[in-house]
């Protein structure tokens, strides 16, 4: 005779839990899903209220303005400056041959998702991380947390964003930030607490305040790993914009969705391909905020 084990109530126990929030927090969901929902067509609307080409431009004089900061070469080295165009020009061809393939707009609408959830990410991630970093007994449970949302398979993030937010690009958003929100939240961590304890004992003796400390040394010394985290954060949220379409996110993601609904190859491959050439651009772009030897010390 076989035995079987009495059915832990995980189900209903979560249903209460949606029920309690969705009664007492209701206000709450509902002024997050207008706040984020202004801020993407407001970001979307000033993304797109510039012709094209004008646009192609901008980006492309801001991708050369970044990278000749950063890339200058010391005189004291004996050597001239040099101008680079290399990440202007691929910037400038890629944003055209998108242009090219007729999904400007998609594209538009993609990249103010992406940087709507990436700030908002950032936002949360970034303080979190400090205070990770300050406080071991918040680092502990911070860092198991971060391991369960690593692993969990990201199609799992669309069951909460859909139930509290229903379908639009507002579930969409607040899927991506819990996708992309850990590395920034680890590498600031990381950053900090691997500052030399020489340089804070420094800024002890002169009689800084934590505040002063933390914007006038931690801050500045942790900045290249903090970006690496806010590279991946980036990336990880454009990564998601394919998954978030099947809760109704628009954009670039929803055209390789419907590419594959369709078995529409072609289709699906251009739109692929101009996220590809988005991922590229602010992927360099990114990297180029911290000079090329710093960011790549923080990868290590």
């Amino acid at each position: 005779m076989s035995y079987t084990l009495p059915k832990i109530p995980l189900g209903d126990a979560v249903e209460i839990i949606v029920d309690w929030i969705d009664t007492y927090l209701g206000w709450l969901l509902d002024a997050i899903s207008t706040i984020l929902s202004i801020l993407t067509d407001t970001f979307y609307a000033a993304l797109i209220a510039l012709p094209p080409i004008v646009m192609i431009l901008l980006i492309s004089a801001l991708a050369w303005v970044i990278q000749n900061r950063t890339y200058l070469k010391k005189e004291s080295q004996g050597e001239k400056r040099r101008l680079k165009f290399n990440l202007a020009i691929l910037s400038c061809f890629g944003l055209f041959l998108v242009l090219d393939l007729q999904l400007w707009d998609e594209a538009m609408e993609t990249l103010a998702l992406v940087i709507i959830s990436a700030f908002v990410a950032l936002l949360i991630g970034i303080p979190l991380g400090i205070l990770a970093a300050k406080h071991d007994i918040i680092e502990k449970p911070t860092r198991i947390t971060l391991d369960f949302m690593q692993t969990m398979p990201s199609f799992v993030y669309l069951i909460p964003a859909v139930i509290f937010f229903g379908l639009g690009n507002v579930p969409g958003i607040i899927a991506t930030v819990i996708f992309a929100m850990p590395p920034a939240i680890r590498l600031t961590n990381l950053g900090i607490r691997q500052i030399p304890k020489e340089l804070n004992e420094v800024a002890d003796a002169f009689g800084s305040t934590p505040r002063q400390k933390l914007f006038k040394v931690e801050l500045p010394v942790a900045l290249p790993t903090i970006m690496a985290g806010v590279n991946q954060c980036i990336m990880l949220a454009l990564s998601m914009t394919v998954i978030a379409s099947m809760i109704g996110a628009g954009g670039l993601g929803y055209q390789v969705l419907y590419g594959i609904q369709r078995v529409d190859i072609g289709a699906g491959f251009e739109a692929g391909l101009a996220i590809v050439i988005i991922a590229i651009i602010l992927d360099r772009l990114t990297q180029e905020l911290v000079p090329k030897s710093h960011f790549e010390k923080s990868q290590t």
